[in-house]
């Protein structure tokens, strides 16, 4: 078992208006992004399957040519190796699951 107070743990700058804290169980991580409006994470892919999901604000994330508008409440499922972008069309916080483990986001 793992408890882990989000409150305690430190915010870490990834990109310009976006920050974020990441915990990771033994075979996932969860990322809590807080993303300032007009932030962009830019075109990427990763061998991880992706859960996107939009607790606040309003995000729009491009796959395949297409932008995906999501709003609190949305739920988008990448599929490893799919090559995505996010950008934040308002202030958001949004909770990404990652399997397998992200060790890129891993500081222990």
């Amino acid at each position: 078992m793992k408890l882990v107070d989000m409150n305690r743990l430190e915010m870490e700058n990834i990109l310009p208006g976006l920050k974020a804290r990441f915990v990771n169980s033994e075979n996932m991580t969860v990322a809590y992004w807080y993303m300032e409006a007009g932030s962009d994470f830019p075109l990427h892919d990763h061998c991880h399957e992706q859960l996107v999901n939009v607790v606040s604000g309003k995000v729009e994330v491009s796959v395949r040519g297409e932008k995906i508008p999501l709003d609190p409440g949305c739920l988008l499922v990448l599929a490893p190796g799919e090559p995505h972008a996010v950008h934040a069309v308002e202030k958001s916080f949004v909770i990404d699951v990652f399997y397998p483990i992200r060790e890129d986001y891993k500081k222990e």
